[in-house]
């Protein structure tokens, strides 16, 4: 699973980078489906970021791999938060 994720993320982090961010892989929990992130640049301050996070990057994951249950974020004190869904 963890193969799968750097994939997608490789695939996406072009469009991230090109808004100044970026988007490092942190964990793949592969009981729990759960995908942790930090997100980087311009991402950190943007408020935008939630839902880049839970409509975007999120979104794409569950549709590409199977077993990805929620992408979470990692913030700048390395806990791992989970934005309210949308």
């Amino acid at each position: 699973m963890r193969e799968q994720v750097e994939k997608v993320i490789a695939a996406i982090r072009p469009a991230i980078q090109a808004d100044h961010g970026d988007i490092a892989l942190i964990d793949v929990d592969e009981g729990s489906g759960l995908v942790t992130v930090e997100l980087q640049g311009a991402c950190v301050t943007c408020p935008a970021s939630t839902q880049t996070l839970k409509l975007g990057i999120e979104r794409i994951m569950k549709d590409r791999v199977e077993g990805v249950t929620e992408v979470v974020e990692i913030n700048a004190l390395g806990m791992a938060e989970s934005p309210v869904q949308l």
